[in-house]
C-alpha cells in the first residue's frame, strides 16, 4: 500500500523534480494522489511554481541589464578613445 501513498516529504521533492525534470509516469501518478488528498502540497507545489517563475524573470532582468551596462561602457570607452 506505501507504493500508491507519499508521505509529503517525497511529495515535495517530486514536485521540485517536476519542475526541473520529467517525472515518470508512477511518479506522476503518485503525486496526483497524493496532492488529491493534501492542499499543503497542493499549495507548496502553487508556490514553488510561483518562485521558479520569479527567479527565472529576475535572471532575464538582470542579463538585459548586464548587456545595457555593458553597451554603454563601450560606448564610453569610443568617446574616450575620440578625444
Amino acid at each position: 500500500m506505501h507504493i500508491l501513498f507519499l508521505s509529503c516529504l517525497k511529495a515535495t521533492e517530486l514536485i521540485e523534480k517536476k519542475i526541473h525534470f520529467k517525472l515518470s509516469i508512477r511518479e506522476k501518478w503518485q503525486l496526483k494522489v497524493h496532492k488529491s488528498m493534501c492542499q499543503a502540497c497542493t499549495n507548496y507545489e502553487k508556490q514553488s511554481y510561483l518562485i521558479e517563475k520569479a527567479i527565472s524573470h529576475m535572471e532575464n532582468t538582470q542579463s538585459d541589464k548586464m548587456e545595457i551596462d555593458v553597451e554603454n561602457f563601450k560606448k564610453s570607452i569610443l568617446g574616450k578613445l575620440e578625444q
